[in-house]
């Protein structure tokens, strides 16, 4: 298994993903001309033609075997530049009664686009046939998660200060978001996945035409509802470990359609970004596979041809990797070749 960026061959496989992502996976919309263009779109990040904030960096799981697509996962390098980044950011809002001696605080949501300008870490879906505990299929989707974070160390000039991660909120047994049907179906002449739907487009100014501009006590929400409130989907729960591991944190943002929360860090205190560091290659024929679970992961420090994978072993006290064939093949890298690792068990 290894991480390559999307080439344009890809689009079949794409649009097969995202009919498998499920509801509320905004970003991987089913729609043919949609994927394309973001193909393109990613073509032109990796070889650098458009500016480092307009730049979506998109990356798939190759199964070397057979050659299909075992998931994919993205990097925004900046959002709501070109599009308003809309969220609800939980809060308090407090009354007092001098004469009657009373106060009062009560929860409440704030719609804001405080996270503009920071850089997104998205998209991250594996196939469910690729999630088994077998050998061959161990850690995919940490090695999914976690090979962005030696992206951004590597090219750690074309990204912002901060970045974050929406996260898929509760829904319930029939697909329903109870968040939503309390909200923001009172807001929107269209149902969820609709809404869903125009905003995986990039189609996000209705948010702020339609929604209210003041301040949603909580209390007026059913119970439901509310303890929807910064909660993630069954299925999201081992992404956002990963993400909690790393050091991103929630800060009281939520997504405005499903109540999903956001986590944010700074980028230079990301766990996987302060401890990766550089070595060099050299292939050793003589290496096999391991059969440990891996803990190595490696990357190659080009843009276009970027590649990540996981090798059997860390760089020795010289800085020196040693590769076997087959992990030389997988990274696609020559002898003395820079690459950036991460030992994703060391302790912080």
């Amino acid at each position: 298994m290894r991480i390559r960026p999307i080439a344009e061959g890809d689009l079949d496989e794409l649009q097969a993903l995202s009919r498998e992502t499920g509801v509320g996976f905004t970003s991987l919309p089913d729609n043919r001309d949609f994927l394309a263009a973001r193909i393109a779109a990613t073509v032109n990040a990796f070889e650098e033609r458009v500016p480092a904030d307009r730049r979506n960096y998109f990356f798939v799981l190759e199964d070397e075997a057979s050659g299909h697509l075992a998931g994919c996962c993205a990097i925004e390098g900046e959002v709501g530049r070109e599009v308003p980044f809309y969220h609800y950011r939980v809060g308090t809002l407090a009354h007092s009664s001098v004469q009657l001696d009373l106060h009062r605080t009560i929860d409440s949501l704030f719609l804001c686009s405080d996270h503009t300008g920071d850089a997104e870490v998205a998209s991250l879906f594996l196939r469910p046939e690729y999630r088994g505990r077998d050998r061959r299929h161990q850690r995919n989707g940490a090695l999914l998660s976690m090979m962005r974070w030696l992206f951004m160390a590597e090219f750690r000039d074309r990204f912002p200060d901060k970045v974050l991660a929406e996260m898929r909120g509760v829904f319930d047994a029939r697909g329903r978001s109870p968040f939503w049907h309390c909200l923001g179906s009172h807001f929107f002449p269209m149902d969820f996945n609709e809404a869903d739907r125009l905003t995986g487009l990039g189609q996000k100014s209705f948010i702020g035409e339609l929604m209210p501009k003041y301040p949603i006590y909580t209390p007026f929400l059913s119970a439901e509802a509310r303890a929807c409130i910064g909660q993630v989907h069954e299925q999201t729960r081992p992404a956002l470990a990963m993400l909690k591991k790393e050091g991103l944190r929630w800060e009281g943002y939520i997504d405005i359609f499903d109540g999903g929360p956001t986590v944010e860090a700074y980028i230079d205190d990301v766990r996987g970004v302060r401890l990766s560091r550089r070595c060099r290659a050299e292939i050793d024929p003589a290496l096999g596979e391991e059969s440990a679970r891996p803990r190595w992961l490696a990357a190659t420090t080009g843009m276009a041809d970027f590649r990540a994978a996981w090798v059997g072993r860390g760089p020795d006290a010289a800085g020196v990797l040693r590769l076997s064939p087959g992990e030389t093949a997988r990274l696609e890298v020559e002898g003395g070749a820079p690459l950036r690792v991460l030992d994703t068990e060391e302790q912080i």
